[in-house]
């Protein structure tokens, strides 16, 4: 169980007024499920938490936790590692930012075209959106100075 579902377990479990325990149940629910249920329902869910045993004091760290960092942790990696190829091969600081620059651009475009296929957008539109953002936001680092 994740910690937020414990916590809000427990404050259903230890609150003394049903109302309030009404109220965790429902925030707890996608806005559409909690606004269809009714108060009777409510009632029976909070009763049926209620008699719940065998819950962790507290979260513990599972396999997909693991899997999931080291997921996140190589995307990073791997998203910044070729930005920050020149500077390693480019003696010179500004030509290697500017190629450092490019290269994040391009990027761009490839994660915004693969955004776009696979969320039902237009591809070529959302690559160059990513384009035109990163664009804007490389121009605002050199006018900062960067």
């Amino acid at each position: 169980m994740l910690g937020q579902g414990i916590l809000k377990l427990r404050a259903v479990t230890q609150t003394a007024d049903p109302a309030d325990a009404h109220q965790i149940i429902a925030d707890s629910l996608p806005p559409l499920i909690a606004s269809v249920l009714s108060s009777t329902e409510l009632e029976q869910m909070r009763e049926k938490l209620h008699r719940l045993s065998d819950l962790p004091a507290r979260p513990h760290l599972r396999r997909d936790d693991w899997v999931g960092a080291a997921a996140v942790f190589l995307i990073i990696v791997l998203t910044t590692l070729p930005v920050l190829v020149p500077f390693a091969l480019i003696r010179s600081a500004k030509p290697a930012l500017r190629t450092s620059n490019g290269i994040a651009i391009v990027m761009l475009f490839l994660i915004g075209y693969a955004f776009g296929r696979h969320s039902g957008h237009r591809p070529l539109r959302m690559g160059l959106s990513m384009v035109i953002l990163g664009g804007v936001l490389v121009a605002i680092t050199i006018s900062l100075g960067g």
